[in-house]
This record gives structure tokens, sequence and C-alpha cells, in this order.
């Protein structure tokens, strides 16, 4: 790999500062790199979960320590926030994970135009009742299929359904600390410890962005932090079904 860690640091930086303001797209736009410069899927998305176990840990003690999280909502992603990702990360490390990727996108290009129309409707509605464990359970087996997916799934279906964007970004980029963490050890125990230095480069550039972002996530007005999500999962989704049908 012919890349500096400088270089992997910047994809961190920027990476982290989208994901810890708007709760998304650290794995999928730090995988989408590694993969651009030829990393196999798994190995790329062993790297970008193992490097995650640090930006989530500064992410989500910074929100912590800002007052943008729910705990009962924590408690209830968790779990079946790990069973996912542990489930996931054994598939992709002996089946190809190509073939649920357009689903997938599919489904986030919809929440995305979901969150645009709803913002652009009423940001204060009344939150609905979304059933956490099943969409816990997707976020964290995508997750760890495509490199990326905890954040857009759960962040983008939590505010969808009238979930404070505040909150719900905070939350699930703290419940990401402990998904991630039992991702990295499923992908490390089968593949072991691989690209040293794209996981020291995001790392570095994921810890410096976290506090940044967490403190843009709390001064954003609620409606501006929907657009902003909905915007980003849209082009993403629109950008990777584009790549696919290329």
């Amino acid at each position: 790999m012919e890349q500096s860690i400088i270089v992997f640091a910047l994809v961190g930086f920027v990476a982290q500062l989208i994901d810890g303001a708007l709760g998304m797209a650290y794995g999928v736009t730090s995988t989408s790199f590694l993969l651009s410069i030829g990393v196999p899927p798994a190995a790329a998305s062993a790297s970008v979960h193992t490097a995650e176990v640090f930006t989530t840990a500064v992410s989500g003690a910074s929100h912590w320590k800002l007052g943008n999280v729910d705990r009962k909502l924590i408690r209830k992603l968790v779990l079946p926030g790990i069973i996912g990702g542990v489930l996931g990360a054994y598939v992709l490390t002996s089946i190809p994970g190509g073939v649920i990727k357009p689903l997938v996108t599919v489904y986030l290009l919809a929440m995305g135009l979901r969150i645009l129309w709803k913002a652009h409707k009423d940001p204060d509605a009344h939150t609905r009742t979304a059933r956490l464990t099943p969409l816990a359970l997707a976020g964290g087996f995508c997750d760890a299929i495509g490199g990326g997916g905890w954040g857009p799934i759960v962040t983008s279906t939590l505010v969808a359904n009238g979930h404070n964007p505040r909150s719900t970004v905070g939350s699930v980029n703290l419940s990401e600390f402990f998904v991630t963490l039992a991702e990295a050890t499923t992908f490390v125990a089968f593949l072991g410890l691989v690209h040293w230095q794209a996981i020291v480069g995001l790392i570095i550039g994921g810890a410096v962005a976290a506090p940044l972002a967490a403190v843009l996530c709390s001064r954003l007005p609620a409606r501006t932090l929907m657009i902003s999500v909905g915007v980003v999962i849209t082009v993403l989704s629109i950008r990777t079904l584009a790549l696919a049908l290329l």
C-alpha cells in the first residue's frame, strides 16, 4: 500500500467530521477509499472497524459530555447491534458482501428522501415508535458487511421516524463504539491485524475530528441537521447505485 499515514489521516478526519456531526458515513467514506486503492472488502472493513474502535470512543465521549445522548436509546441499541455486527463480520470473512449492497443502498436512498421530506414538512413532529431491536440487528449486520452502515441505517430510520436529530446522532455514535468493538474483535480473530498504516492514519484523523464534530452537532438547529443527514444519505446512495450500474 503506497499511501502514507498522512493520507489516511486526512481521510479519517473528513470521515469522522461528517460522522460525528451527522451520525453516519465514517465507515462508508473510509471503506470506499480503501476499496478504490485495491484493498479487498473484508480487509477494508476490518481495517476501518479496528480504527473505529478508537474514533467512536472519542466521539461517544464527546457527545456524552455535551449532553447529546439518550441513555434509554443506547441501552436498546447496543446488544442487538453487537449481535448483528458479529454475525455480519463472520459472514463477510466467508462470503462476498456485494449481493446485499444494492438492497441496502436502495433502502438508504429511500430513507434519505424521507428525511428531506420530513425536514421540509415538520422537523418537530411527534415521534413514532421504531422497532429498535430489528433495526439495530440490521444496522450492525450491514455495517460489518459493507464496511459502514450502522449510522446510515440506524440514524436515518430514527430521525425519519421523528426522533430528535441531536440526541439520535449522539446516542447512535456512542452505541457504535460497542458495536464496532465487537466487529473488530471478530475480524481480528479471523483475519488478523491487516493494513496497519491505514488503521493508524484513520485513528489519528478521526480522533482529531471527533470533538469538533460533536460541538458542531450540538450547535446546529434540528432542521439543519435533518436536511444535512438527508442530503448525505441521498448523495452517497445515488453514487453507490451509479457505480454499481456502470
